[in-house]
């Protein structure tokens, strides 16, 4: 046998929602458990279309669904029915979490453009740097020639003792010599300890 279809109107063992929610307002824990068995699948379908996560979807879902116990005495069922004033109140909900993540999203993105706050001081390192390479080149005039092309080939350029031997047409013993004195100097110029 085929079932009935009903058009215009509700089954028979489906619960009044408007009498329900009525019921609710008036901290009616039982009829709440009706209306929540009623709408708690509508009310999901309506968030998740607007949320499309799932979680977050539940999570909504359930506080459209603790509002409505809250709010129930504020239904007019002269404004429109119980189902949808709660799909309504769903709709809204699901609305507001988006922007709402929309909005902590555009937060986020405008405080990290402007958190560009080095973690150190840039302007007191930089002038450190230039007067450590400012006393660097006075110590180094201080140098004779030969110590100077010797430290300058090995430290500035990078070179091996060996190939700063080869550079300057000098056996490596007087190279290392002469890097040796240069750095002694440089050092005592400085100021620096050993």
């Amino acid at each position: 046998m085929k079932e009935a279809v009903h058009i215009g109107g509700r089954p028979a063992d489906e619960p009044d929602l408007e009498e329900l929610v009525g019921r609710v307002a008036l901290g009616d824990e039982k009829a709440f458990t009706s209306v929540y068995d009623a709408v708690a699948g509508p009310v999901f379908g309506t968030v998740r279309a607007v949320l499309r996560d799932r979680a977050q979807s539940e999570e909504v879902a359930q506080e459209i669904l603790v509002e409505v116990w809250r709010t129930a005495p504020r239904y007019r069922p002269d404004r429109g029915t119980a189902i949808n004033w709660i799909l309504t109140l769903a709709h809204r909900r699901a609305i507001d979490r988006v922007r709402s993540v929309d909005a902590a999203a555009a937060r986020d993105r405008r405080a990290a453009l402007l958190d560009h706050t080095p973690e150190y001081d840039q302007v007191s390192e930089q002038v450190e740097a230039r007067l450590e390479r400012e006393q660097v080149r006075r110590c180094l005039r201080t140098l004779t020639e030969i110590q100077r092309q010797a430290v300058t080939l090995a430290y500035y350029r990078g070179l091996t003792y060996r190939q700063v031997a080869e550079a300057l047409a000098v056996p490596l013993g007087t190279v290392k010599t002469r890097l040796r004195d240069g750095l002694i100097r440089l050092r005592d110029c400085l100021g620096v300890t050993a």
